[in-house]
């Protein structure tokens, strides 16, 4: 059988990205989302049918890969041809995507673990200490600068985001203490990702947990399931997340291919 790969964009493809989104097991955040919807689109066909598609971001990192049910006796051959003709160097795979997983380790060992994707347990543990002072509220023009000044890049389009009242702020006496966003999801509906930067000078003293707490709390009052990740190798972050009850099933991994995969 013959296939072949037609640009497209993301909305031309939604029943088929509709029953990608059906087969994972959990939710992945907005690290991934962001990749994802950055990246240039190709529909598979056998030349008649639509049974696919694939997403790669900046020519050569596979950020979506799926084919419908029926047509899986020929994933391997499609994987394969996908990796030779757009010559991918990498993947990021979520250990929540069965077939994209399956596929990239088929051609590859080499796995480096990204990033943990988090879930709310939705337990009230009251054993958790916030910080008991403090004014939390959403960012405004005027906060710009002072957010700049203690989180650095940390924000990457940073008025972008408090115009799109994204970004919110904690401050006691005028002290900003730390700075939290939300994103919500573009390919998952109905999911939103939660992140935090505490001030440097006011750490370990459960600014961040604070913050986190409140950013769960305001999805949860906007009808909006609260996810959240951070880089594998941050433990600070992982703790702290942990402490406000979510919890992780789920990696990204990022699976490299070497010449040999592409021929």
């Amino acid at each position: 059988m013959k296939f072949q790969f037609k640009p497209c964009k993301m909305e031309d493809i939604n029943l088929l990205m509709q029953e990608y989104i059906n087969t994972l097991s959990s939710p992945f955040d907005s690290f991934l989302d962001d990749h994802i919807v950055a990246s240039e689109f190709y529909l598979i066909t056998d030349t008649i049918d639509s049974i696919g598609y694939c997403a790669i971001y900046e020519g050569k990192l596979l950020t979506q890969f799926y084919i419908s049910f029926k047509y899986l006796k020929y994933g391997q051959d499609i994987f394969k041809s996908i990796l030779k003709e757009f010559t991918i160097e990498s993947a990021f795979v979520t250990t929540s995507d069965e077939l994209l997983l399956s596929l990239a380790l088929d051609q590859s060992e080499i796995v480096k673990k990204q990033a943990y994707f988090f879930q709310d347990n939705k337990e009230v543990d009251t054993s958790v200490k916030l910080y008991k002072n403090g004014d939390f509220r959403i960012a405004n023009k005027e906060d710009i600068s002072e957010i700049k000044k203690v989180s650095g890049d940390f924000f990457d389009k940073l008025e972008e985001q408090v115009d799109n009242n994204q970004i919110f702020i904690f401050t006691e006496d005028n002290i900003l203490l730390g700075a939290g966003i939300i994103e919500k999801g573009r390919v998952l509906k109905g999911f939103t990702s939660i992140g935090m930067y505490t001030n440097e000078l006011y750490r370990r003293k459960g600014i961040g947990r604070t913050i986190i707490f409140n950013l769960k709390k305001w999805c949860y009052e906007n009808n909006q399931i609260p996810i959240c990740g951070c880089w594998y190798y941050n433990e600070n972050s992982k703790m702290t997340l942990e402490s406000v009850g979510f919890v992780t099933k789920t990696r990204l991994l990022s699976i490299e291919f070497t010449d040999d995969a592409r021929e």
